[in-house]
């Protein structure tokens, strides 16, 4: 379950050979995925469902509930589904897949999704709120998510299908979208959802409530913080690119530059504000990293691109923004675990249900469809014109590393030549005590594009490789809290964001932060780190009232099909390498550097990798055994470097550091400014004072 494009033109692309003929091939692909099982021509795009215990329709759920589940999953197939069909059924109107006319069948679907007496009628806003028993007036549905996912489909195939319904039938679908169209909605991203309901409606004459429209267009723009970014509920995500950078330009296009062009300037400069550094969040491949909720959207990321081009004046750099869409595209539809069946997983690649929410069902990976609506862009369109150039790799030194800083959001990325990756590190986050899936997905202390996030490792004390790690107290790329009087293991669940300094990001991490508690009642640990070519380099602080506790901190997992594992010594440092390959038989190295009287070991789990069944994670562990006092230092020093490639790191690159110079007289850290000489030549400066004046969420 490979795509191979048939067409390819490494003049016109040569980084990655695809063209817009291989994007059309692609979408034929997933398309002919699909459609090989619909049996007859009035089925509803309803897929093999291989996951049944998260996500909906909700097999425990009471019936009434099931039934509205029942028809989301219809419609949400129907109409994610139909962002990779609508602009090819607009360039071959004529296109068959599987037997099937795409324009007839999607025209024949709509319309019927719209019918009360159709099997599989969807049901307006208020329907659904009767069948639920009114118990909640507020009440939000799934398929007023679907419904935009309609308006922009029938946009896209406007001749093909809307052009061609009779009077009636237009008026029964208009019926339908504004029932959720000025209904209640989700107070963030969804707001944009009714937005473009009521602009498509506006545009096609009929009648809208202009206030609502501006209620959720000011609301909206509220939620900016800068950089191009929005917050979308607490956190920051891909929802930002995928959702108000594509929508709020699609928004601008239909209503707002001729009716509120205040705030369609508003969108318009945003968007443009994301495309100066939205680039730089990808790797040296195009890669998307595995970061935030919904990951089963995939490549969803690169359609902020294709958003930017639907404004008035946009800035998007076209080749450099065709270059990542394909990068990205390929990432997934290039290895033969992203589709089952024909369908796309409920993972990132295959299928991995640590990741998955209960928001999602089979058919909801086709968000990943809204990568495609590139091709609305005609072939003559600068993005499918202009040569593909990879950005800042093609300048970058070989030992380069670009860095990203971005304060509203609470983003730093760093592209690093030495491997090709991009590393991500975040703030402003916080999660209720025990949402271990909400930390995976939002706080790691590093994302990086080629080491998807790792779940907690599951494995037995035989399969602890020479350390004292047990089962529940090990965490990839966090830090887990020991209190060894009690036995209690406490899991970070808020990243307060203190920003940049001298090259050094300043965070801190609470464990078992709540909002009833004093925070000097919290144990917490203030973070310190900084890039070096090949990864993070670590110099953190605790912030402890009670000891003795334990510190353990996790590598990035590692895929294992079968990995070499070294482990080398020097003075006051030891560290732990990898070597192996991922699922697609690709070349990886890794490395974590503990520095001081730390446990440094690994262990092997299963099933909680992203790329492959069987992982490693290596992990260092401090103890520090005195409440008060004593001569413990106060600073954990690691590192984590990767490679591509199974070429061996110099000695430079396994033990950085030459020396540390302290402004405590007994060298632990304590107090004052504290200077890190690296062996290259590097100095970084670490220094926590004044910490708290910064920290914001």
């Amino acid at each position: 379950m490979t795509f191979i494009p048939s067409t390819t033109d490494y003049s016109l692309s040569p980084y990655t050979g695809l063209t817009r003929q291989s994007w059309i091939e692609a979408g034929e692909y997933l398309l002919t995925g699909i459609f090989k099982h619909i049996q007859t021509f009035e089925d509803p795009v309803v897929m093999p469902r291989k996951e049944t215990a998260i996500t909906y329709p909700h097999l425990s759920a009471p019936e009434d509930v099931q039934e509205a589940e029942r028809k989301a999953e219809m419609f949400e197939g129907l109409t994610r589904t139909m962002f990779i069909a609508a602009p090819l059924i607009h360039d071959n109107p004529e296109i068959t897949i599987c037997g099937y006319k795409l324009a007839d069948y999607y025209k024949n679907q709509i319309l019927r999704s719209v019918t009360p007496s159709d099997p599989i009628y969807v049901g307006t806003y208020e329907q659904l709120q009767e069948i639920t028993g009114n118990k909640d007036p507020f009440r939000c549905f799934q398929q007023t998510v679907e419904t935009c996912a309609l308006v922009i489909c029938l946009w896209m195939s406007k001749e093909e299908i809307w052009d061609t319904y009779a009077k009636e039938e237009k008026d029964r679908i208009a019926g339908f979208l504004s029932s959720f169209g000025h209904n209640n909605t989700v107070p963030q991203n969804w707001r944009l959802f009714n937005m473009l309901d009521l602009a498509f409606l506006y545009r096609e004459g009929y009648e809208i409530r202009e206030d609502i429209m501006l209620d959720h267009a000011q609301s909206i723009l509220a939620y900016y913080v800068g950089d191009g970014w929005y917050r979308d509920g607490q956190c920051f995500d891909y929802y930002s690119c995928w959702a108000f950078n594509v929508y709020a330009p699609l928004w601008n296009l239909w209503y707002g530059y001729d009716h509120m062009p205040r705030i369609a300037e508003a969108f318009e400069e945003h968007s443009n504000e994301l495309m100066k550094t939205y680039a730089e969040f990808f790797d040296e491949d195009g890669f998307t990293n595995m970061f935030g909720r919904s990951n089963i959207y995939r490549n969803a990321a690169t359609s902020a691109f294709d958003g930017n081009m639907f404004l008035r004046h946009w800035t998007a750099d076209p080749g450099l923004a065709r270059r990542i869409s394909s990068g990205s595209l390929m990432q997934f539809l290039g290895r033969d675990d992203t589709l089952w069946n024909g369908i796309p997983t409920l993972g990132f690649y295959g299928q991995f249900s640590p990741l998955v929410q209960g928001y999602s069902c089979a058919e909801s990976p086709f968000w990943l469809g809204k990568a495609f609506l590139c091709l609305h862009l005609p072939a003559d369109h600068p993005f499918w014109t202009a040569k593909e150039n990879n950005g800042i790799w093609e300048i970058l030194a070989p030992r380069d590393v670009k860095k990203t800083v971005l304060n509203g959001p609470a983003l730093c990325f760093t592209n690093h030549k030495a491997n090709g990756e991009t590393i991500l590190r975040t703030g402003k986050v916080v999660k209720n005590i025990g949402d271990l899936h909400g930390m995976w997905n939002y706080s790691k202390l590093c994302f990086n594009t080629r080491y998807p996030w790792e779940a907690m490792p599951e494995f037995s004390a035989t399969e602890n490789a020479g350390g004292s790690i047990q089962k529940g107290e090990l965490e990839s790329q966090q830090y887990l809290l020991k209190d060894v009087t009690t036995g209690a293991v406490s899991h970070g669940n808020a990243t307060f964001w203190a920003g940049e300094r001298d090259n050094v990001l300043y965070r801190r991490q609470f464990f078992d932060y709540r909002l009833d508690t004093e925070t000097h009642w919290i144990q917490a640990v203030n973070l310190a780190d900084t890039y070096v070519p090949c990864g993070i380099l670590r110099f953190d602080k605790h912030r402890l009232h009670r000891r003795p506790v334990e510190f353990t901190l996790g590598s990035y997992g590692f895929p294992d099909n079968g990995t070499e594992v070294t482990i080398k010594e020097t003075e006051g440092a030891k560290a732990i390498i990898f070597k192996g390959t991922s699922h697609t038989g690709e070349c990886k190295q890794l490395a974590m550097t503990v520095y001081g009287d730390v446990e440094l070991g690994y262990v092997k789990s299963k099933d909680t990798n992203p790329d492959s069944e069987h992982s490693l994670i290596a992990y260092a562990k401090w103890t520090f055994k005195e409440q008060y006092g004593g001569h413990e230092p106060y600073l954990m020093i690691s590192q984590t470097i990767t490679r591509e490639s199974h070429e061996d790191f110099t000695e430079d690159e396994l033990f950085p550091i030459l020396r540390m110079e302290y402004t405590d007289p007994e060298k632990t850290g304590a107090f004052g400014p504290i200077k890190s000489v690296l062996k290259d030549g590097t100095t970084r400066i670490i220094d926590f004072d004044q910490i708290e004046a910064r920290l914001s969420l």
